[in-house]
């Protein structure tokens, strides 16, 4: 028991290193298929047996949620082990051998991974097997299939018994999503200027002063000199924070941007945080033009739970949680997730939303011809939640076919094109403005036009063929 326990804990801890910001993708097949060894052996404990898996994967791959929330941390970290145990019971359940046990593990741990898409609190996708493989071949199933078809990839490969099989079918997807996406350039680029204004990390809102972040993202805004060439600035998420003092347009922030944006005659596409009604805030990114006019705006719709809003908050509060590191609940935005920049339209993802591939994906079906992630990590320290937002960009990169900017006030901001690869990512901290031209694509990804449903029938459909079976065997059992 104790030797099958210890294993247990190396292959979680396997699978959390092919996460980035450790990123040796190789791990994660290694980890897993130990699992899957200890897990055929251990069938009468098989809920301990996948929750200890679990536990050793996520504790230091999600570590970044102990900075926003130590409780939410606990709370979240207990619920995905659950899920991996109950997975585990499940499949030891509905098998009847090794081959049809390790059948049985692929499509539950599956089934796990998507329901962590959507609970709890609407959702925490970190940590995925498939951003732990965003840097290996099986990405390239992105077009194709998106995360549920990596993840479930990445489980078959490491699990089944038909290995040379699998090799075959996967190696055949990854090569058809690696030479045929189903989108292409409209032969038109757009230059465009990021800045990131730099500072410490591990900083909260209430702590800080808001005008020092406008001060800092101004200050290297200034660096900048008029060029024809250049079609927008981006700032990114919370760079203008007016929370408790009204609305933005009537804000002397609102006038020093316009004055920037007419100096350089470009839009700058800015996130403002502004009130909305009592106890609440908005947070939003919207397009201002050299003319002073405002011609686009979207609202954040997921927000970070125990970040932007406090689940449970009389619950947390009466406990003694530290509820008053967010005294205000975000409303959640209804528009579409896009903005017209420049005589084109970006599909816009507000730092956390990039995780969800349907919020990306709302976008171009509007027929967005490039991305942005405006994003705002300083709260966290460490390069853990940071590193996994760029796997994430590289991950809805390769989805959508179509170039991600990605910018943050303290780090990490860059560039990705449509393959996933990333061009002038800064350092953390530093104060910085990159220029640089991105591709605008259109056309649409497999994924894109079918969305996650179909894998997820998919993997429901296999699930109720290996209860049918196990049934049948049961009953023959019985006669």
């Amino acid at each position: 028991m104790r030797r099958s326990s210890f294993l247990l804990l190396v292959a979680g801890l396997l699978v959390a290193a092919s996460m980035p910001p450790w990123g040796w993708w190789p791990l994660g097949f290694i980890g897993i298929a130990l699992y899957g060894s200890v897990a055929v052996q251990r069938r009468d404990n098989a809920f301990s047996t996948g929750f200890l898996f679990a536990a050793a994967w996520f504790l230091p791959s999600m570590a970044w949620m102990w900075f926003l929330t130590a409780p939410g941390y606990i709370v979240a970290i207990l619920i995905f082990c659950v899920m991996h145990g109950i997975a585990s019971y499940v499949a030891a359940t509905l098998s009847a051998n090794d081959h049809s046990h390790r059948t049985a593990l692929i499509v539950c741990h599956s089934l796990a991974e998507v329901l962590r898409l959507s609970f709890p609190f609407g959702g925490v996708p970190l940590a995925t097997l498939a951003i732990g493989q965003v840097s290996g071949p099986l990405a390239d199933l992105a077009p194709l299939m998106g995360v549920i078809g990596i993840t479930t990839a990445t489980l078959y490969l490491a699990l089944t018994h038909h290995r040379f099989r699998a090799i075959f079918i996967i190696g055949l997807l990854v090569f058809v999503g690696s030479a045929w996406n189903n989108t292409q350039s409209t032969g038109r680029t757009l230059n465009l200027s990021i800045v990131q204004g730099g500072g410490e990390q591990g900083t909260h809102a209430v702590d800080s002063n808001p005008r020092d972040v406008f001060d800092v993202h101004m200050s290297a805004t200034k660096t900048l000199r008029p060029n024809q060439e250049r079609d927008a600035v981006i700032w990114p998420e919370n760079a203008i924070s007016i929370t408790n003092k009204g609305l933005f347009i009537d804000s002397s922030e609102y006038s020093e941007i316009t004055q920037e944006a007419q100096r350089l005659n470009v839009p700058f596409v800015i996130g403002i945080t502004e009130d909305a009604g009592e106890g609440q805030f908005t947070n939003a990114q919207v397009v201002v033009n050299p003319d002073g006019s405002i011609t686009g705006r979207y609202d954040k719709v997921r927000r970070v739970p125990f970040g932007e809003y406090m689940p449970m908050r009389s619950l947390l509060k009466a406990i003694g949680a530290p509820t008053d590191l967010v005294p205000l609940d975000a409303r959640a935005g209804d528009s579409r997730g896009w903005l017209d920049v420049a005589d084109t339209r970006a599909s816009v993802a507000i730092s956390w939303e990039i995780f969800f591939g349907g919020r990306v994906n709302e976008g171009i079906a509007d027929g967005a011809t490039f991305i942005i992630n405006p994003t705002n990590g300083s709260s966290y320290t460490w390069t853990i939640l940071q590193t996994q937002q760029i796997a994430a960009s590289r991950l809805r990169a390769l989805e959508q076919g179509r170039d991600v900017v990605q910018i943050s006030p303290t780090g990490f901001s860059a560039f990705i094109d449509s393959f996933g690869v990333v061009h002038e990512r800064t350092s953390i901290s530093e104060q910085r403005v990159v220029e640089r031209s991105v591709q605008l694509r259109s056309g649409r990804t497999v994924y894109s036009r079918m969305g996650n449903a179909v894998y997820i029938w998919a993997l429901l459909i296999a699930f109720a063929w290996l209860a049918r079976l196990r049934a049948r065997a049961i009953r023959i059992g019985a006669s």
